[in-house]
């Protein structure tokens, strides 16, 4: 293993990302992943024009759209099943890419077999735990403690990047009193069912608010089963002072949730049924951490998860990862692999994730559904025009899509 090879923690999308990017501008790279196996943590995933730009950059777009849905449209209901808002998604809505919904296996999938094909089998080590690190003018030194092995993997290089989630090895050692994550107040519980299409066939339904029961839905793989039934994500969450904020991925329990659905009964989707026929059903809290001061550290920096956790909210979490690899990758190429880079790469991708997670906090995606919520007191509403006008609901969606980086001025 050479000298002259960045080092990456963490198998993730970042991480696999970063690794292509790297590939892309003639610069050597290593992943060190943690599991023994890549498993795919979560179920769907929303990848949102602007990334899709990116990952077409790596020549991946044609597997992406072949394996995940093509959305069409972002739609918003209120718990009665009446229709708040529409607005056509990605190239529908005038983007030159289009909006992806894939199951995060998929999207993990076919970037690690990029990884393979491009960088060579023996790039990608499975089963190596990030232990520590250390400096001195010239390199970073990563240990490792291998799942196969007792004795501790020093690997030297240029950089080291830090993809590697909320639990980040690196961010412990640079943050030893890093409070860990902070709970929003809202449980989730997910699953991935097979279900017949609903609506468009490809749409990203928002319903309910927090208060009372929220879910999203969207379909994730096109064509499952002889029925031509899709595979669909969903999406529960619930104002709840109830969490384990460190157990993840836990198997959720139906009662502690079906409550708040039991009458969604729609003329466009049995919600509730839906929901019972998922074979296996996650808890997890909603969490992020406070914005850090500082990413990088001489050779050493953050990036994804491990540089800026945010409420899964918005589609963002997966695709501020790609464009802080993105970014970090064009910086590497720019001013070589030295200190200097990440210093770039900070300055030009701290400071817009830092304000998508305070936004998260305060002014969500979904504000859309809070404003009906309130106004109607969660009751039905005669006309949706009484209540808010498309004016005021269309400023919303722009405001936050200008917030992630895809405005409408972004459209070619």
């Amino acid at each position: 293993m050479g000298r002259h090879e960045v080092i990456i923690v963490g198998g993730g999308i970042g991480g696999l990302v970063l690794a292509l990017s790297l590939h892309e501008q003639g610069i050597p790279s290593r992943v060190f992943e943690a599991s023994s196996e890549l498993r795919a943590v979560g179920a769907g995933i929303n990848l949102l024009p602007h990334a899709v730009a990116q990952l077409a950059k790596l020549g991946i777009a044609a597997q992406l759209e072949k394996r995940a849905v093509t959305t069409m449209e972002s739609v918003f209901y209120n718990r009665f099943g009446q229709l708040i808002y529409a607005e056509p998604a990605g190239r529908a809505a005038g983007y030159p890419f289009p909006q992806l919904s894939i199951h995060r296996a998929d999207l993990q999938d076919i970037l690690a077999t990029a990884v393979r094909e491009r960088l060579g089998s023996d790039r990608l080590h499975l089963g190596h735990r990030l232990v520590g690190l250390r400096q001195d003018a010239s390199l970073v030194i990563a240990d490792f403690e291998p799942a196969q092995s007792g004795d501790t993997l020093s690997i030297a290089g240029p950089v080291l990047a830090a993809c590697d989630g909320i639990h980040s090895a690196a961010r412990q050692q640079f943050y030893p009193e890093d409070p860990g994550p902070r709970y929003s107040g809202v449980n989730m519980w997910r699953g991935v069912t097979t279900w017949p299409s609903f609506l468009s066939g490809a749409s990203m339904v928002r319903a309910g608010w927090l208060k009372t029961g929220k879910m999203v839905i969207y379909p994730i793989r096109n064509e499952v089963d002889a029925s031509g039934r899709q595979l669909v994500n969903w999406v529960a969450e619930i104002e709840t002072p109830r969490h384990r904020m460190w157990d993840w991925n836990r198997t959720g329990v139906l009662d502690d949730f079906i409550w708040a659905f039991e009458d969604w009964k729609f003329d466009w989707l049995d919600v509730p049924a839906m929901i019972r026929s998922t074979p296996e059903i996650f808890e997890f809290p909603m969490v992020d951490k406070d914005p850090l001061p500082r990413w990088s550290f001489e050779r050493a920096t953050l990036l994804g998860d491990a540089a800026h956790p945010m409420y899964p909210r918005g589609s963002n979490g997966a695709v501020q990862a790609i464009l802080d690899a993105r970014c970090l990758a064009q910086c590497l190429s720019e001013f070589g692999c030295e200190p200097e880079a990440l210093s770039r790469y900070e300055d030009l991708r701290r400071p817009p994730t830092t304000e998508i997670v305070l936004a998260n906090r305060v002014r969500p995606p979904d504000l859309i559904l809070q404003k009906v919520f309130e106004r109607t007191g969660d009751r039905p509403f005669t006309s949706i025009d009484s209540v808010i006008s498309r004016e005021e609901l269309a400023a919303i969606s722009a405001s936050y899509k200008s917030l992630s980086g895809f405005p409408k001025t972004s459209r070619s």
